[in-house]
């Protein structure tokens, strides 16, 4: 969280550190030794201040901490601060009586405007200190330090908190805020936000000065922004006698920020109002109980039932409010949950929300106004806590003692709730309950037990000597056995079996005990019978859906296993290297990483009658056995005509053709595939090649890549009666072209120009500077995470020395 302490223009003050954890550091000003101790130096600066301010140890250790902070630097460095401007006023005219002495990394201040600021200081401080001596309750300290703080400072109200035992904050006196408020902000829990709580967990002070940003940061307390837009929360983190830390609250009506005066003259007093409030005794959220309300508390802690104490909250023109419970019977406990002094010193709107104007309500305000004792009729209340909705039945009694109402009442619900909740328990969890008192031979059901037995319960409970007819015989010997060890041991049992009803066979499980009496026999058993049906069968389907699942994994891994084996046959070898006339080819393939299915991905390189090279990679959708034998059938037909002599369009077509006539011939719908095919003749170097929606292949020439002008070709088995074309280029010595297919580019999310971008440049990058001669291997290796098959052909014209040398 941003702290609002932090002004716009100015770096984060550093938090004081405590006298155990301060660092050495050299004397900045007098005769201080250059490597005194840590500790000496504290205790010599705690002096200086006691001196100077009169206040006893611990309070002038609170003092060189909130000074430290208001001039953001560390507790060492303000206790040589403090002894530098000591010895430095023995020494001659310039000491500041104040202790206040300017460091001299420190922001330099109008000296004119500084003299004012101690003066007024002085004086104010002084006043207020002789004051404070005489204030009885913290209310009375919170209105002296308004009436002393409203008109230099413009402070209109002021609000003063204790960290309670749970970690909130409950307050002990306010002035300038109205009861309402109070009350609303009389205790508060450790909520995230909390102006207050987060000044006394930093330990520093908190300067709200921007009301929307305030807003948005903060838990403002004491209502929105737009009433106060400027707060202060000054923490004191111990007093002298250790009671609970505190936090004084500063309320503006004004905008703007706070001057330095002004706050060095706040961090000043919070202190000496700490003092002061340190001398009463701290025994609720606002303040001390009186003798009176503590001798009810303790008259209503020897009462049986619930009691409180209540006493009338009124606004300015006299109207009551609300009543605040100053005292509670251990008894008495809310619709929450919360019991005895738990409820002291919150409201009746508080534990009870929605009790405002009814019935009750106006009984209250009769018997406080009149005196007569109020005894209301029974009835329901209804209310939503943390989100759960609760309901009870009341009958309650007021009277009125002095200003205040004694309440007490009776809830008239606490059976039958507990006895729902055992209705909802039997129903939710499918079971219920039985007894049997064996001295007079009687068996109670509960009615789940008959809900389970699918039994009419005017039938009543069924006997010993009825249950076997409904078992299912092959359940009988093992209960038999259970209830027999039961009734002539007394051991528990827990046991299953099963019964036939009209719905059929009931899984059921049985849990007992028996009592016993001084002789060790059995005279009553009590337990309860639960319905296991749907958790059996659920077990048998999950049984039933492994036993598929793993049968249908066996009959993938076996038809991955054939596809492997006729892929196999067909590409002998994922990485393979040869020689053809004029040609030296590399090929490589690599198998997707996941996935039990067999890719359709192939190639075929072979030296046709005419010595020509013909060289094919194709790429068949899909995966398993189908891809596989679609992959034969156009690897082999594609050789076959190519060997017999059909152009390259001729072959794409005809395959084209095969595809559609195939698959429409099958119950498997239409195949496709992609394919790229060239022929290759030797003596003038020149590649004829076509593709059937195939990517185009990559030229390497002289340190660029660049992709191949496409001659028009559809993807085969798509659309019958297509026509395709041919394109050729002459290759020149040294030249690489790169057939492939989609597996080495794609990448989920990226479109394909920036994968084929990424591919030149990687071909680039590995042909450069004498690079890797398997230059398809390296590619594939490259590739991490294979969503998909990969083929690459790598085709490389030799040098003119090599074909000299050949």
């Amino acid at each position: 969280m941003t702290k609002d302490s932090d002004r716009p223009g100015e770096a984060a003050p550093e938090k004081p550190t405590t006298a155990g954890s301060v660092r050495q550091q050299p004397s900045q000003a007098g005769d201080g030794p250059a490597r005194a101790p840590e500790t000496a130096v504290l205790e010599r600066a705690k002096g200086v201040v006691m001196a100077q301010e009169r206040v006893p140890a611990a309070q002038a250790y609170d003092l060189l901490l909130l000074r430290a902070q208001a001039r953001r630097r560390s507790l060492m460095e303000e206790c040589w601060s403090t002894l530098g401007s000591a010895t430095a006023g023995r020494q001659g005219p310039g000491r500041e009586e104040d202790g206040l002495a300017p460091d001299a990394q420190a922001p330099q201040r109008d000296p004119y405007r500084a003299a004012r600021y101690v003066s007024r200081d002085r004086k104010l401080l002084a006043g207020l200190k002789t004051a404070l001596g005489a204030v009885r309750t913290a209310d009375e300290a919170a209105e002296l330090l308004r009436t002393a703080f409203t008109e230099p400072l413009h402070v209109d109200a002021v609000m003063i908190y204790a960290r309670a035992p749970e970690g909130g904050l409950d307050l002990l006196g306010s002035a300038g805020v109205d009861d309402r408020t109070v009350t609303q902000w009389s205790h508060t829990p450790p909520l995230p936000g909390l102006a207050p709580l987060e000044a006394l967990e930093s330990g520093r002070a908190l300067w709200l000065e921007h009301p929307a940003l305030d807003a948005r940061r903060h838990l403002l307390v004491g209502g929105e922004s737009g009433t106060w837009p400027s707060r202060a929360w000054l923490p004191v983190p111990r007093t002298a006698h250790g009671t609970a830390p505190l936090a004084f609250g500063f309320f503006r009506g004004i905008h703007g920020a706070f001057d330095d005066g002004t706050r060095e003259t706040l961090l000043r007093a919070v202190p000496l109002a700490a003092a002061a409030l340190d001398t009463l005794a701290s025994a609720g959220a606002r303040g001390a109980a009186s003798e009176e309300i503590a001798s009810v508390q303790t008259v209503l802690d020897a009462l049986p039932g619930p009691a409180v104490l209540l006493s009338p909250l009124r606004s300015a023109d006299g109207r009551v409010q609300d009543f605040l419970i100053e005292a509670a019977a251990p008894g008495s406990v809310d619709v929450a949950g919360r019991q005895g002094k738990e409820l002291v010193g919150r409201t009746i709107l508080e534990t009870y929300g929605t009790v405002e104007g009814t019935p009750l309500w106006e009984g209250y305000l009769e018997a406080l106004e009149t005196g007569t004792v109020y005894e209301g009729e029974p009835f329901t209340y209804r209310e939503t806590a943390k989100g759960i909705p609760h309901e009870s039945q009341y009958s309650v009694r007021a009277a009125r003692v002095a200003d205040r109402l004694a309440v007490s009442w009776v809830r008239h619900d606490t059976s039958d709730r507990e006895s729902r909740r055992l209705d909802d328990m039997q129903r939710l969890g499918n079971l219920g309950w039985a007894n049997w008192d064996l001295v007079t031979d009687t068996i109670t059901w509960s009615e789940q037990v008959y809900r389970i037995f699918r039994r009419d319960p005017e039938l009543g409970p069924m006997g010993l000597e009825e249950l076997p007819r409904h078992l299912v015989p092959e359940d009988l010997p093992a209960l038999g056995g259970a209830v027999e060890r039961l009734l002539g041991e007394g051991r528990a049992v827990d046991q299953g079996f099963r019964i036939s009803t009209a719905d059929g066979v009931r899984h059921l499980r049985i849990v007992a005990e028996a009592q016993v009496d001084v002789d060790g026999t059995p005279v009553e058993v009590h337990g309860f019978f639960q319905d296991m049906t749907s958790l059996r069968e659920a077990e048998h389907a999950l049984r039933d859906s492994e036993r598929a699942v793993l049968a249908h994994k066996t009959k993938l891994q076996a038809e991955r296993n054939l596809a492997e084996r006729l892929q196999e046959t067909l590409l002998p070898s994922p990485e393979q290297s040869l020689r053809l006339p004029g040609l030296a080819v590399e090929v490589a393939y690599v198998p997707a990483d996941s996935g039990i299915n067999v890719g359709g991905d192939w190639y075929s390189a072979i030296e046709l009658p005419d010595h020509d090279a013909l060289l094919v990679v194709g790429d068949v959708a899909g995966h398993g056995l189908d891809a596989v034998a679609t992959m034969a059938q156009l690897r082999f037909t594609a050789k076959g005509m190519a060997i017999t002599g059909s152009s390259l369009p001729h072959v794409l077509y005809r395959l084209n053709a095969l595809l559609l006539h195939t698959h429409n011939a099958s119950l498997d719908g239409t195949a496709t595939a992609t394919m790229v095919i060239a022929r290759y003749h030797s003596a003038d170097r020149r590649l004829t090649w076509a593709r059937a929606g195939h990517l185009p292949p990559l030229l390497i020439r002289r340190g660029t890549a660049t992709f191949l002008p496409q001659p028009p070709g559809t993807l085969l088995g798509a659309v019958p009666g297509l026509e395709y074309e041919e394109a050729s280029i002459v290759l020149e010595p040294d030249d690489r072209l790169l057939f492939y297919t989609d597996g080495l580019v794609e990448e989920p999310g990226q479109d394909i120009e920036t994968a084929l971008t990424r591919l030149a440049e990687q071909a680039v990058r590995l042909t450069g500077s004498g690079g890797p001669r398997a230059l398809a291997q390296a590619l594939t290796r490259a590739r991490g995470g294979r969503r998909d098959d990969i083929c690459v052909m790598h085709l490389h014209i030799p040098p003119v020395e090599a074909e000299a040398d050949a």
